[in-house]
């Protein structure tokens, strides 16, 4: 991504946050995975959402109407023997001319500058609770300048979220993101497609999951949004399955949620289908009435309408399927009215995504379900769970579970499906897997 996209994002923050005040924000730490081995590092989404800077030990600061810069990043400074082992680091020249700092300083110096960029402003936007150890200094350094006050230096009055600001900044995409996340959306579609087609009875489901990994790693994305669920048979019944390690077996239907990464914009994708590339009748009856229950949902996808409205459709539609196939028995309206539905079809229909595959931003304003406005990403997911000990329900229904999920963009017209390359058509995933 540009750094114009990145320079934009800072303007519209400080417009935000206003003269006198000041924003603080750190990186993400590294986090150990074993003794003295780390995780690939991710930075935080906030962060790299202003800066574009993807190094750990940073903390970027803005501050509206500073003469000397408004943005200042603190960052580790050039080393030349941690580039020859770890690789580049930006260092502070870089940060100013690479990531277009206004001012740049070593992250060791923190203690000394930053308490000074404190003085006299009337608010802090920060995200308190995130680091307890900067919690501390920030507070530490405010009571310090409070002590100053005979000398004629205010300190901040007010601590103020950042977050409230910034993550609904993050609501709206923009177009450059919107590339990105079509990107991400297109390689995991590519990827659900290569597991489908390599589905066979008698491979694990890491197998499968290595089909995954294979298609977003050719493609030149390494990171996975989040981890992969391969979910054979009973296993679709647990909600946040990700062992990945049993036998697919002939006649199991067999559940993938799995999504890339693209530059920090995720995708998030779940089919279903049958592991032998056909599905049994009880089968065909349950995913057909999730497929109808998604179409229900997916009318409800367009601007001014209360971001509840698909969810109460895929209830509707799922509710009377399930009495009409005896899961379920009773009023229609009762049922709904009682949560019945719930023993079988127990998460919402989706969620905002972006940098973070459940994104931020609210929900609800003032306690009524938001409306739905152009720019919107969110994912849409019905979904029904038959536990395989369900002894309240015929046979043929125990140990299904499925999941039809894509990605949509709230458009000014109505929605586009990001993540349209994968079939979810009974006819047409039978088709795909049988060769055709």
């Amino acid at each position: 991504m540009k750094q114009a996209e990145f320079k934009k994002r800072r303007a519209a923050l400080m417009k935000q946050i206003g003269k006198g005040n000041i924003a603080i924000i750190a990186s993400a730490p590294h986090q150990t995975r074993n003794r003295d081995v780390h995780y690939p590092y991710r930075q935080d989404s906030d962060f790299y959402y202003l800066t574009g800077f993807n190094e750990a030990e940073s903390l970027a600061v803005f501050i509206p109407g500073r003469e000397q810069g408004e943005y200042v990043l603190f960052c580790r400074e050039f080393d030349q023997t941690k580039a020859l082992w770890e690789g580049a680091h930006a260092g502070l020249e870089g940060a100013t001319k690479h990531y277009e700092a206004d001012d740049s300083f070593p992250i060791d110096d923190l203690d000394d500058i930053l308490p000074g960029m404190l003085e006299n402003k009337g608010k802090v936007f920060y995200p308190m609770g995130k680091d307890s150890e900067l919690d501390h200094k920030l507070l530490d350094w405010i009571n310090n300048i409070r002590k100053q006050s005979r000398s004629g230096v205010t300190a901040p009055g007010e601590l103020v979220s950042l977050e409230h600001v910034l993550h609904e900044m993050r609501l709206f995409k923009s177009p450059e993101e919107l590339k990105l996340m079509r990107r991400a959306a297109d390689v995991s579609a590519r990827a659900h497609v290569r597991a489908m087609q390599a589905c066979k009875p008698g491979l694990y489901e890491y197998q499968v999951e290595a089909e995954l990994i294979h298609e977003f790693i050719q493609d030149g994305l390494r990171a996975v949004a989040y981890p992969s669920i391969v979910a054979g048979g009973k296993n679709a019944c647990v909600l946040h399955y990700i062992e990945n390690k049993d036998k697919l077996q002939k006649g199991d239907l067999l559940l993938i949620d799995a999504g890339v990464e693209c530059d920090h914009y995720a995708a998030d994708i779940t089919r279903t289908f049958p592991v032998s590339g056909k599905f049994s009748e009880p089968q065909r009856l349950l995913y057909q009435l999730v497929l109808d229950a998604q179409a229900a949902a997916l009318e409800r996808i367009r601007p001014g309408i209360a971001w509840n409205k698909a969810h109460e459709a895929s209830v509707d539609v799922l509710t009377k399927g399930l009495v009409e196939l005896g899961l379920l028995k009773g009023r229609v309206k009762k049922l709904i009215k009682d949560e019945k539905y719930k023993q079988f079809y127990m998460h919402r229909i989706g969620h905002w995504l972006g940098m973070d595959v459940h994104d931020v931003g609210d929900y609800k304003i003032k306690d009524d379900w938001r409306l739905l406005e152009p720019g919107m990403v969110l994912t849409v997911e019905p979904g029904l769970y038959v536990p395989a000990d369900c002894d309240s329900v015929d046979k043929q229904w125990r140990g299904i579970g499925i999941r039809i999920e894509d990605d949509v963009l709230v458009t000014k017209d109505g929605h586009e499906i990001l993540t349209h390359g994968v079939p979810k058509s009974i006819a047409a995933i039978e088709a795909l897997m049988q060769g055709g």
